[in-house]
């Protein structure tokens, strides 16, 4: 069973993710990782404690988990629903390519059924089930958008040293007014969305 959720759909800056939870059948996810919920309603210091367990139950064997990326730059050149449905094929592919090797009890695409939120879908050849508000109905799909989550938040604090004038490691790369302050001072950077900012149409 895997659960598929995306993160940074909506900032300013930097990439967005996507995070493929992969769990044996009858793991009772709510049990083992107490307090899941979607990671948009939780604080940023609980979505890195439930982070952190799932990196350990990762390093144990018990689960699998991957995030796929795509770049600020692919998302003005082809859109972020484009480039959002490509992270879900290459996550969905690489873990079930990774848990179907000779080593795997399972051994094709039949074998994986993937539990996805909102709009999101697999691709075609996988048994699959969108669910509008997954992320906070499957705690599975709650596992998979922290998993997305609190590895872009930890990805865009990493940036801000290099890009130290914008405040990433506070906002994320949403846009927050402290944010528009600063790009109305400096101008763009390398990360930014470019086809998501229009200053213009902020109130100043």
């Amino acid at each position: 069973m895997l659960g598929v959720d995306e993160a940074g759909r909506g900032p300013l800056a930097g990439p967005v993710s996507v995070g493929v939870v992969a769990v044996p059948e009858g793991f009772d996810v709510a049990k083992e990782f107490p307090g899941v919920a979607d990671s948009k309603k939780l604080s940023e210091k609980k979505r890195e404690n439930i982070f952190e367990m799932l990196e350990a139950r990762a390093m144990a064997g018990d689960v699998r988990f991957i995030v796929a990326y795509e770049s600020e730059r692919a998302i003005d050149q082809e859109g972020i629903a484009v480039v959002i449905r490509r992270a879900v094929e290459r996550g969905v592919r690489k873990l079930t390519d990774e848990l179907g090797s000779p080593t795997s009890k399972c051994t094709g695409k039949s074998d994986f059924h993937i539990l996805l939120d909102g709009s999101l879908h697999a691709p075609v050849e996988y048994s699959q089930e969108t669910i509008i508000d997954g992320d906070e109905l499957v705690p599975l799909i709650s596992l998979a958008s922290i998993a997305a989550k609190v590895s872009r938040d930890r990805l865009v604090v990493e940036l801000a040293k290099t890009y130290p004038a914008y405040g990433f490691e506070k906002h994320k790369g949403y846009g927050t007014k402290a944010h528009y302050e600063a790009l109305r001072k400096h101008g763009l950077c390398a990360i930014h969305r470019r086809s998501f900012i229009h200053l213009d149409a902020e109130s100043k």
